[in-house]
């Protein structure tokens, strides 16, 4: 392993099975995990990168979001093991659908956190560079979130369905 920002030996004992939910107490167990990496990309970004802890909340804010709502929340997922395709899922749907004012400056700082937070664990030789790189590559694509968003505002009658199968929130399976 290489030395990162000083980090390494704090998540050296890091376990990915711990991250894996089988039952409610897996889930309330993964939450917890997944604050206690949250303070660590916090700590990474105002150390590492130099940011201000405003900056460095607001990231970690947005990574939180996506994390202990959706992944853990509601896909149940191991937050190693997504297929990239996820946030695509998240950004393109779940969040639409889920939050009362849908709009891209909220939703782009949620993907500048979620960016983080895969670049991070690829840092921290946690997860392998590409797939965070599918990950990031996945939270670029504004132009898409924003088309879906208005969209999404111009449904009428039964469109709905039709919306919503454009991009679905079906489960992906992921091939290692």
């Amino acid at each position: 392993m290489t030395e990162q920002s000083g980090l390494l030996p704090l998540l050296q004992g890091l376990r990915k099975s711990d991250f894996s939910i089988c039952t409610l107490e897996d889930e309330i167990r993964v939450d917890r995990l997944c604050i206690d990496l949250l303070r660590h990309l916090f700590q990474d970004l105002s150390i590492r990168e130099m940011m201000s802890n405003r900056q460095a909340g607001d990231i970690c804010q947005g990574a939180d979001y996506f994390l202990r709502e959706f992944i853990v929340g509601d896909r149940r997922e191991n937050l190693f093991d997504i297929p990239p395709v996820r946030v695509r899922q998240f950004a393109g749907h779940w969040y639409i659908v889920r939050t009362p004012e849908p709009n891209l400056n909220e939703l782009r700082s949620i993907l500048e956190g979620i960016a983080a937070f895969y670049r991070f664990l690829a840092r921290q030789e946690l997860i392998v560079s590409s797939d965070a790189e599918s990950i990031i590559a996945h939270c670029r694509e504004l132009d898409y979130y924003q088309q879906r968003i208005d969209d999404f505002w111009a449904i009428e009658n039964d469109g709905f369905d039709a919306w919503r199968r454009r991009c679905p929130l079906e489960p992906v399976t992921h091939q290692p």
